[in-house]
């Protein structure tokens, strides 16, 4: 696959009018939809602002390369898009951008597909032809510098390897290392998606490092899987490690050498101060044992609470999957318990099934909140914690209730941090005992240090609390459980899969896993299908509130709401935050009361619409939701202003 299979003539936009970079996006995003190069306009949009959360892909120099892998794409396509006045983009050099390249890669991508997005990403750090494409006036005129430059650097690339070769050989029969007089360095680069970026960084310091006269040779981590792996000679031979990179690689392979760990965006821009720094060994020694990775170097400069809710989302995400698998089976397991009885072979078989899986719920949870803080040594304690939370355990205060899912959470961090203070204390042992630190030091040490604390101080307290919890919740009076049903619903509608939406669902499921009750269950339900729904039927009703684009793209959150899919709603939250999430937020707070008002139980964790058979009155649930989402819906549609492309 070359260059002109990826830029198609008919993506181009040569005159791009937005101003502004949600409408560059939605401009850029409507003419995929237009050629058939996504199916789903909603669900590419949400992953390409997914992407720019992360950190903007304005990358400076005028240029922005947005770029989303997904079940919505069909073919891999680079859109090209000029725009003549400059689009503020929240470009990392805070400068207008002139140049879009807004890269489509299908979620089954081949490697053809990759190297081709990978070559084209490599070729937007030569200055010259940046320069050249804001001159361009016709999509001919970019696919043919874009040929010029592919001939170029594929010549430069067969010198390249001719010369390599060469040394190679030479090398070989002189038996010493190739140019051996010749200062050489190793990098790694990397980002989340692993299209644009990583391979923009490995240009850069390849081109930078030949200029300076210095041997690199630069790994990737990019989609289409490890590509040019360091070996321990490479690694050994190497004054020093840059790491350039967004997401975590792998690491203790660079035991004791000097490394510098940066995001990739300075492995693009500052190719040059990496290598000087490198080769000036400024970057500190690494320790294998400190176990950190590329998103642990950079956590100073997170706030507390972003570090914590990083881990603690760990725990949930690896948790979901128990918790969704084991508990619509036991719904339906109680479901069918009506027609077949409670000793059936099939009730007996979908319940214990359900309860098996729920059984892993806290020790899951617990284990990677603490793999997150201390890596692969707190997996161990941080299991053996979460199920001691799990338990009902006879300790200095004795009870029948276990810790629960509080205990759990309290598990995690525990054992997490643990492992980071044992590798503090023992980080300068003998090199000759290292070896003892994974097998010995850390497994007994940190077994007993936790075990010791959820016995005696965690796990008497927190089974107290929970008892207390149950207890509260059981008798909590009709006015009561409205209002908590009704915060419930309306924090999923906060930041629509956030830290809001989040602990809300995670309360939930506490509540959910410690007494068996699925009110608050229904209420967080209720409250995350109303947004997506609310955004689909407004667009409806109130067609002029909302731009053609935006009513094709609203029309896919019918199946996302009823899918209890709550993020469907996130291009609108972001594009109009005031008109959408407080409109959001005061339907999903009704449809939340109301689903406590009229006592509804769902005995699912997820599913939305579809396992509204499993509630005890589906018909209410049902109904909740539709009233909570056209009180939104009505909200929204008259307050919001009419759109400027009705």
């Amino acid at each position: 696959m070359n260059i002109q299979d990826l830029l198609l003539k008919d993506a181009m936009i040569m005159d791009l009018q937005a101003t502004t970079k949600e409408a560059a996006v939605d401009e850029m995003v409507a003419r995929y939809k237009d050629i058939g190069v996504i199916t789903d306009d909603a669900l590419y949009r949400k992953d390409i602002l997914a992407r720019e959360a992360q950190s903007s892909t304005g990358i400076g120099e005028g240029i922005a390369m947005p770029h989303a892998k997904d079940s919505a794409v069909q073919r891999a396509t680079v859109l090209f898009a000029k725009s003549q006045n400059g689009v503020e983009y929240d470009a990392l050099d805070g400068q207008p951008v002139y140049l879009f390249f807004m890269i489509a890669a299908p979620e089954g991508a081949n490697d053809t597909h990759l190297q081709a997005l990978a070559g084209l990403s490599s070729l937007l750090i030569n200055p010259q032809l940046v320069a050249d494409l804001k001159q361009a006036q016709t999509p001919e005129d970019v696919q043919t510098l874009f040929a010029k430059a592919q001939a170029a650097k594929d010549a430069e690339d067969a010198k390249e390897e001719a010369e390599e070769a060469a040394k190679a050989q030479a090398a070989a029969a002189a038996a010493t290392p190739a140019d051996d007089q010749k200062p050489f360095i190793v990098a790694v680069t990397a980002c989340p998606t692993g299209i644009a970026h990583t391979y923009m960084a490995e240009a850069a310091l390849k081109e930078t490092a030949a200029k300076m006269g210095i041997d690199i040779k630069v790994e990737t981590n990019g989609s289409e899987g490890v590509k040019h792996q360091l070996t321990a000679d490479d690694i050994n031979r190497a004054t020093g490690v840059i790491i350039a990179a967004d997401k975590k690689v792998d690491m203790p392979r660079f035991d004791g050498k000097h490394l510098l760990n940066r995001p990739v965006i300075d492995g693009i821009k500052k190719p040059a101060e990496l290598i000087q720094k490198t080769l000036d060994e400024e970057g500190s020694i690494y320790h294998a044992t400190e176990s950190q990775s590329s998103e642990e170097a950079s956590a100073d400069k997170k706030t507390l609470w972003s570090r914590i809710y990083q881990d603690l989302m760990n725990g949930v995400s690896n948790m979901l999957p128990f918790v969704v698998g084991g508990g619509i089976l036991m719904a339906i397991s109680f479901l069918l318990e009506q027609t077949v009885g409670a000793h059936s072979t099939t009730f007996i078989f979908l319940n214990s099934l359900g309860n098996n899986a729920f059984n892993f719920l806290i020790p899951v949870l617990a284990a990677y909140i603490a793999i997150s803080i201390g890596d692969r040594p707190a997996l161990m304690p941080g299991f053996v914690g979460g199920y001691m939370a799990s338990q009902a355990t006879a300790s200095v205060l004795a009870s029948k209730s276990p810790a629960g899912f509080l205990g759990g959470l309290a598990a995690g961090f525990i054992a997490g941090w643990v492992i980071v203070g044992l590798k503090k204390v023992f980080k300068n042992l003998p090199q000759t005992l290292d070896g003892l630190k994974p097998i010995l030091i850390f497994p007994v040490l940190g077994l007993l240090i936790v075990g010791f604390i959820m016995y005696f101080m965690i796990n008497p307290v927190f089974a107290q609390i929970n008892l207390w919890l149950s207890t509260f919740l059981t008798h909590l009076g009709a006015g009561n459980a409205l209002l908590l049903g009704a915060i419930l619903g309306g924090m999923m509608s906060v930041d629509m899969g956030g830290p809001f939406n989040k602990a809300a669902y995670t309360f939930a499921i506490g509540v959910f896993t410690t007494t068996k009750d699925g009110s608050l269950m229904a209420a967080v339900m209720a409250g995350g299908m109303v947004p997506p729904l609310a955004i689909a039927v407004a667009a409806t009703i109130f067609k002029n509130k909302f731009t053609g684009s935006e009513r094709k793209q609203a029309f896919a959150n019918y199946v996302l709401g009823i899918s209890f899919i709550t993020e469907g709603a996130i291009p609108f939250a972001a594009s109009d935050p005031l008109h959408v999430i407080v409109s959001s937020v005061i339907g999903s707070a009704i449809g939340g009361g109301l689903t406590q008002l009229w006592q509804i139980t769902v005995p699912a964790p997820h599913g939305g619409i579809f396992v509204a058979p499993l509630a005890n009155h589906g018909l209410l649930f049902v109904l909740a939701v539709l009233i909570g989402t056209f009180v939104s819906a009505l909200i929204l549609g008259l307050w919001r202003p009419v759109a400027k492309e009705a």
